[in-house]
């Protein structure tokens, strides 16, 4: 099957499995979990309601462990999250079929008006990075690991098919410390509408002027085929599987599906000449310069972590959100009782125990204490048919 000239590779559902599994151990080792999980898993042992929602992969490992204790502490609350990608989610929230949604990119103004989701809420609930994942053969001194050197353009370059080789000059100059093959570099990216995309997009549009006036920043891009080198997949999950399986590929993906599937990836150049390695600690800088944050009922359309002025940011560092009817009279299906157990949910995700203090564990960083005192905030207004539902 072919799609803006490149091969969709099918999502397998090996890595997704993996990362869900460590999530289910990670939880258990930190809180105790025993016989309380999410949908699709085993069920809790005394469901009466159940949350759906549907969005981006990129805080999946995240939201999935937090939702586990969310039910072990509320056995009578079960999360069904599905993770389709942000572009999915965002459609899914516009048509009501889901209790909330999640995304990596903030809701346009064209999502937010009248006829879309109007009276949605965004809530911040994680912080991760995006990086570029390789696979490059072993060596005489065995697998080439992280930590290759790359800048903004050369990256774009790649995407672009104005660098094809992984011996290019371009390269090899700033790491002459790897023996890069003479082999030509293919490359993977989502299939599907994708906040992770955004995030990439935005970065290279940031940094190579090509990019910008060609492809810009989207969900969904029209991707350069590469001359049949260029591949598509969805979801995190699937573009982690597509890059670990093929020697010679490379891809981007949210660090956590990096760290927990054992990828290389690269250093990235940020803005002051330092190739910064994508850490939590590298990522949490990012925040340090982030400014004033707006009310949860306005747009966040401007609100970004990329190219911070901090100098041991990481470049490519992203909020992820929660979005959510401010009124929620108007989801299909939605009860009083319902309402009340999703704002607790919500509460339950942007604090600790059980929220936030996971986030590290699985390769994220806990929000900030201002971050936080917004989501505070905007959850206790949220309404059921006029009434606060969390006061």
């Amino acid at each position: 099957m072919k799609t803006n000239g490149d091969t969709v590779i099918r999502r397998s559902g090996g890595i997704s499995k993996t990362i869900f599994i460590l999530s289910l151990v990670i939880v258990a080792a930190i809180s105790g979990v025993s016989g309380y999980f999410i949908a699709g898993v085993l069920k809790p042992s005394q469901s009466t309601i159940i949350l759906n929602g549907a969005g981006a992969t990129f805080p999946y490992p995240f939201l999935s462990a937090a939702s586990i204790n969310y039910s072990r502490t509320n056995p009578s609350v079960q999360v069904n999250y599905q993770s389709i990608g942000s572009g999915g989610g965002v459609k899914a929230l516009i048509t009501k079929t889901v209790d909330f949604a999640a995304s990596d990119r903030p809701l346009t103004d064209d999502q937010r008006n009248s006829t879309n989701a109007p009276n949605s809420l965004h809530i911040p609930e994680t912080v991760g990075s995006v990086v570029f994942a390789y696979n490059l053969p072993k060596t005489p001194n065995g697998t080439l690991p992280k930590g290759l050197n790359l800048t903004g353009d050369i990256i774009a370059g790649i995407f672009l098919g104005s660098i094809t080789n992984w011996s290019n000059a371009t390269i090899q100059n700033i790491n002459p410390g790897f023996a890069l093959p003479n082999h030509v570099i293919s490359v993977v990216h989502r299939s599907d509408g994708s906040g992770t995309t955004f995030v990439w997009t935005s970065y290279l549009s940031s940094v190579s002027t090509v990019w910008n006036q060609t492809i810009g920043s989207n969900t969904a891009v029209s991707w350069p085929s590469l001359s049949g080198n260029s591949y598509g997949s969805s979801g995190n999950e699937g573009v982690a599987g597509a890059i670990r399986g093929n020697s010679h590929w490379a891809g981007y993906v949210e660090l956590a599906y990096a760290l927990q599937n054992s990828m290389s990836y690269s250093y990235i150049k940020n803005p002051y000449g330092k190739y910064i390695e994508p850490t939590l600690a590298s990522t949490k800088a990012a925040l340090n310069t982030i400014g004033s944050l707006p009310a949860g009922d306005q747009s966040w359309k401007s609100i970004t972590l990329l190219n911070s002025p901090d100098q041991a940011a990481y470049p490519i560092a992203s909020l992820t959100y929660l979005l959510v009817y401010k009124e929620l009279n108007v989801v299909q299906g939605m009860t009083q009782a319902k309402a009340k157990a999703l704002a607790d949910f919500l509460w339950f995700i942007v604090h600790s125990p059980g929220g936030q203090d996971l986030a590290p564990a699985l390769g994220y960083v806990p929000l900030p204490s201002s971050v936080t005192t917004i989501n505070e905030t905007t959850i206790k207004s949220i309404t059921f048919n006029g009434t606060i539902v969390r006061s």
